[in-house]
């Protein structure tokens, strides 16, 4: 298998959705940064949409929020919609809301800092305010609307230790819930959630709700349920799907099965394969020391294969399994411009008409890539 270098994969991210040898539709979506990452799709009444985060490197001040729009066939020029100078802006939301207002979320941290980030909130072409959640909180999943018109916002908390450097160690998940229209946000804690984080909300019917995590310990993918409409929460619990780390992305599908989209590998799989942290190229002069106890994060574990994977129990097995892209998932450095990096990871999942899946994910954290796949190529698989 050969691998494109970062001026190859440059030469082709010109958003035009072409047809693929083995059956489906692909895109790398134009952008002028050398480092873009964390996809978000949004079907809009007007378009598809892609967001994610771009700029010279992840945890820089330079790193925005990007968003392109597919209309014929052809993703639009990127369009830059955060431009806070002081702080990197990450892992974008985008929310049609209820009341015809679109808003965007996503995060803003000083440095590699992420126990001192701020959540964001804008309306289309408005300034952002903050939102009103502890400093730590971060987020990556959509907002779901419950029954009753509450918002639930799935988070995950960076927990501040005084003096010690962030690690990952002690982040846990949690839900915020508005009944205001994002107005005002109170949080509902995961339990025994330590290391469990990017909660992924999946609607079951009713108040039934699944949680999907990534895993600072890599080693699997684990859900919790709430049985009355995010109020209350299990305690995460292991799936049969390996977990490295790294985000995921989890939807109900309207035959009634859940879909994921991750990279079906652990630590366990791969034991040597280690970084010291996520920040290990911003070279701050941060003399603090790693935060102590908690978990044991594990950083450094291939970010590859992208995988589909397919439940009918409510994602607590995942048997059917299709494999959308392999190669080696090297992630020992963020650096976009030395071609090192070859992850394929940070899926955003969204299903379309007639059973269509459209999937965005980080291409060697030098480009954004988009899959489409139809039902007829899903079954055949």
């Amino acid at each position: 298998m050969s691998v494109l270098s970062p001026e190859m994969i440059a030469d082709r991210m010109n958003g035009r959705l072409v047809a693929t040898a083995e059956g489906r539709e692909e895109a790398l979506l134009p952008s002028p940064c050398i480092q873009n990452h964390a996809a978000f799709l949004s079907h809009g009444k007007d378009a598809l949409h892609c967001l994610w985060f771009g700029g010279s490197l992840e945890g820089k001040s330079d790193i925005s929020i990007w968003r392109s729009t597919l209309r014929d066939g052809l993703w639009s020029p990127a369009e830059q919609i955060s431009d806070d100078p002081a702080r990197s802006e990450q892992n974008p939301v985008q929310f049609d809301a209820p009341d015809g207002r679109r808003l965007i979320l996503h995060t803003a941290q000083e440095g590699g800092n992420q126990d001192a980030c701020l959540v964001r909130m804008r309306e289309a072409g408005a300034a952002p305010v903050d939102l009103d959640l502890p400093k730590g909180t971060f987020i990556r999943g959509p907002i779901r609307v419950r029954g009753d018109g509450a918002w639930l916002l799935p988070l995950f908390r960076c927990v501040p230790r005084p003096g010690e450097r962030w690690t990952g160690s002690h982040d846990t998940a949690a839900v915020a819930i508005s009944t205001d229209a994002g107005t005002t946000w109170r949080e509902v804690e995961v339990p025994d959630s330590i290391g469990s984080v990017h909660m992924t909300l999946v609607p079951l019917g009713g108040d039934r709700f699944a949680a999907f995590y990534r895993r600072r310990q890599a080693d699997f993918v684990h859900r919790s349920e709430s049985d009355d409409g995010g109020e209350t929460w299990s305690a995460p619990k292991p799936t049969d799907v390996p977990n490295n780390n790294s985000s995921l992305s989890a939807i109900a599908l309207s035959d009634g099965r859940v879909a994921m989209a991750c990279n079906p590998a652990n630590a366990e799989m791969h034991p040597d394969a280690r970084r010291a942290s996520l920040y290990d190229e911003l070279g701050e002069g941060d003399d603090r020391p790693n935060a102590s106890g908690g978990c044991k994060p594990i950083w450094g574990v291939p970010r590859a294969p992208m995988t589909l994977c397919f439940s009918t129990d409510g994602g607590r097995t995942f048997p059917k399994r299709i494999l959308v892209e392999d190669g080696s998932g090297t992630c020992l450095t963020n650096n976009s411009v030395d071609g090192q990096n070859h992850e394929m990871s940070y899926p955003s999942l969204v299903e379309g008409p007639e059973g269509t899946l459209d999937l965005a994910y980080t291409y060697f954290r030098r480009a954004i890539k988009h899959v489409r796949m139809t039902r007829a190529w899903l079954d055949a698989q």
